[in-house]
């Protein structure tokens, strides 16, 4: 068979070079704002391995001019209650994450459903607190007069259990995603509704569970001011590792300003500004370590309980 000698040509739509071109553009855009993220980041971490010296004479740089690990030998020796405070601020924050989840979870589920009565006024009782706070000073009186929570465990978890701000985010989540179908599908076959929230709800809305996980996690590890209040200096073995950092850093402030009064005399200076920067390390290394395990959960729950359809 003869070829017929008609050529095709193929023109390639202006719209895909269009689209490959935005593409490009939107990805150098975030991988400049991951940069613009990440870079005081890696500065801090940069800082805290220099030198004191070497920083007041250079500043603040990527490579440091001067390799030092003075900041972190001064901090845990220092400290003596570093480790163990580390140890407090790992069990406060994974029993308080731990409590604040079996409180809200349920309590959210149930404010969820529609044949629930009174999930009108409980809505507005739970709201009153965002508006209208009772005060530092009745507050400490019901805790430490009242409930006696001074000097315990309990006083760093019980003020922040409970978000109403998080009971509202599980909320929405949970009418958005748990269907009325799936629920009576699973009365129809015979299942109690604790066995219907612990078999079928909480598999289904595990992003949203995780996220508020996340930043009770967030919440309870960066806590200190409840130490403050509630934990005496002779119980400085439940102090937290936030509030051990605290008082490692006001101590360096005095010993500086006790320098500068005693000119004449001499005596050892304390890093102050790679302390600060490796206090900060030696505080977040945790959280960064685990961001990255919750990042799927984290997203995933803050935005599909937004859309219904």
């Amino acid at each position: 068979m003869r070829s017929s000698g008609i050529k095709h040509t193929y023109i390639i739509p202006k719209e895909s070079n269009l689209n490959s071109r935005q593409n490009v553009y939107v990805c150098s855009f975030f991988v400049i704002l991951a940069l613009l993220v990440f870079l005081p980041v890696l500065l801090v971490i940069m800082a805290a391995f220099s030198s004191e010296n070497s920083v007041s004479v250079y500043g603040y740089r990527f490579i440091p001019h001067e390799f030092s690990v003075e900041s972190f030998r001064y901090m845990f020796s220092s400290g003596s209650t570093l480790p163990g405070s580390f140890l407090n601020s790992l069990i406060i924050t994974v029993s308080g994450t731990l409590l604040s989840l079996v409180i809200m979870t349920p309590c959210a589920y149930a404010m969820s459903r529609r044949e629930f009565r009174y999930r009108g006024i409980l809505m507005i009782y739970l709201m009153i607190p965002m508006i209208f706070s009772g005060g530092l000073v009745s507050t400490y009186m019901v805790n430490t007069q009242i409930l006696h929570l001074k000097n315990t465990y309990l006083a760093l978890i019980l003020p922040t259990l409970c978000s109403t701000w998080y009971l509202m985010l599980m909320i929405n989540y949970f009418r958005s995603t748990v269907s009325d179908s799936i629920v009576e599908s699973s009365k129809i076959d015979g299942a109690m509704p604790v066995q219907t929230f612990i078999s079928i709800v909480l598999p289904i809305c595990r992003p949203v569970i995780m996220t508020v996980a996340i930043f009770q996690i967030f919440a309870y590890w960066n806590s200190w001011y409840p130490a403050l209040l509630y934990i005496d200096t002779n119980h400085s073995e439940l102090y937290p590792l936030q509030y051990v950092l605290v008082n490692i850093d006001r101590s360096i402030q005095a010993m500086i300003l006790d320098a500068q009064y005693m000119s004449g005399m001499s005596g050892y200076t304390p890093p102050s500004v790679t302390l600060r920067m490796a206090m900060v390390v030696v505080a977040v290394a945790p959280i960064m370590v685990l961001f990255p395990f919750f990042h799927n959960f984290l997203k995933t729950g803050l935005t599909v309980g937004s859309v219904k359809g």
